[in-house]
């Protein structure tokens, strides 16, 4: 369906992401996912192209665009090509948008000039173990010491962990017995302050270009001109950047389970099975047809809801409902595709079997599908 998201400014960004994407990405993505990470370099080419700070300010050395639709440009023409960068997604997405509400002058002149040219690299560690989705039970504590805070606590499931120079912790500075929300303050862990380790580098099922950590502050001196923002209101900024995170999450879901019908269509093309083209059997047209429609769907959905985003009215529910929609959606997808393949579905050398591990945890990731249903459920007045 015609889609009028995007201008022609949108449009020259596409072309230059697809350029990047096809000839410093593709060939040499196979090399990346034994390595388990998107090497330093290839942050330093897309800062160097712009694609990393459209949303800096100008002065800092970015583009001075703070339009979120770049951002789904970018994750579109990753999985046109059939490889991701969620990394770089993680960070701009996810992370940058902390530094751009939160960050004060000073912080702004320390930090924005590597973050837009891909030299300073971030993470965000909220989930702790045991934890998961309750955000407000995090046990990381930080305790004011003079001009220091002194941090200590356990995070995992870290995107990026491995290689962020820059970590933004959710970390408790105090404790009000009648609001468990109250008293979390986000602070920025510089690499190589002492007591700042990085533990076990996680073995995923899938999204194997993207390094997951486990993080480990003991006694962790942070001063206290590294908090972002107010101290104690972070569960507010955690909610506030929510919906776009899940945002996020939904852009990537319908450009991977578009990319699978892409896929699927020319491998039946090509594969013959009794001497015809599987493409030409029935249950392969009508299979392919339901896909293309569950899509449709979803970017429709998705692109509205997209365009609220950028006026600034997308509510949490309906981030909700999108990513409820478009992840349950991309595994049905990307699942009926699969089985097109036959055996060579689940050989790792065909790329619907990454677009498959991949899938899966879109589910979970940005608060789990049961989650969402809580949220949509709040507000419907249940």
């Amino acid at each position: 369906m015609r889609r009028d998201l995007f201008d022609d400014d949108h449009e020259a960004f596409r072309a230059l992401a697809r350029e990047f994407v096809e000839k410093d990405v593709v060939p040499h993505y196979p090399n990346w996912e034994k390595g388990g990470r998107l090497p330093r370099e290839v942050f330093e080419k897309m800062g160097e192209l712009g694609l990393l700070g459209m949303a800096i300010p100008e002065e800092f050395g970015g583009g001075g665009m703070p339009d979120y639709r770049y951002d789904v440009i970018l994750q579109e023409e990753a999985a046109r090509a059939l490889v991701t960068l969620s990394t770089v997604r993680t960070q701009l997405e996810v992370i940058l948008p902390y530094f751009l509400h939160y960050a004060n002058a000073e912080q702004r002149t320390r930090w924005f000039p590597g973050l837009a040219s891909g030299t300073l690299l971030s993470a965000v560690a909220m989930t702790e173990p045991g934890t998961g989705s309750d955000l407000a039970g995090m046990r990381s504590t930080a305790v004011a010491d003079g001009s220091d805070y002194v941090l200590n606590g356990a995070k995992t499931f870290i995107t990026g962990g491995m290689q962020a120079d820059l970590v933004v912790v959710v970390a408790r500075t105090s404790t009000d017995p009648d609001d468990r929300r109250k008293g979390l303050t986000l602070l920025v862990v510089e690499d190589g302050m002492p007591g700042f380790t990085r533990g076990r580098e996680l073995e995923k099922m899938g999204c194997k270009v993207q390094d997951t950590a486990e993080l480990s502050f003991v006694d962790v001196r942070v001063p206290a001109a590294n908090v972002l923002g107010e101290v104690g209101e972070a569960f507010g900024y955690l909610g506030h950047n929510l919906p776009q995170e899940r945002l996020t999450v939904a852009v990537g879901s319908v450009a991977q389970a578009r990319s699978a019908i892409a896929a699927a269509i020319d491998y039946t093309k090509q594969r013959k099975a009794f001497g015809s083209p599987v493409a030409s059997f029935q249950n392969t047209k009508f299979e392919l047809a339901a896909c293309s429609t569950e899509v449709e769907a979803g970017q429709a959905m998705l692109d509205r809801a997209v365009q609220l985003h950028v006026e600034g009215e997308l509510s949490a529910a309906d981030a909700a409902r999108v990513k409820l929609f478009c992840t349950e959606m991309q595994q049905r997808v990307v699942d009926r595709c699969l089985q097109l393949f036959g055996g060579y579905g689940y050989m790792m050398e065909y790329p619907i079997a990454r677009l498959y591990t991949d899938a899966r945890v879109t589910r979970i990731y940005a608060g789990t599908s049961e989650v969402m249903k809580v949220i949509i459920a709040k507000s419907l007045g249940l």
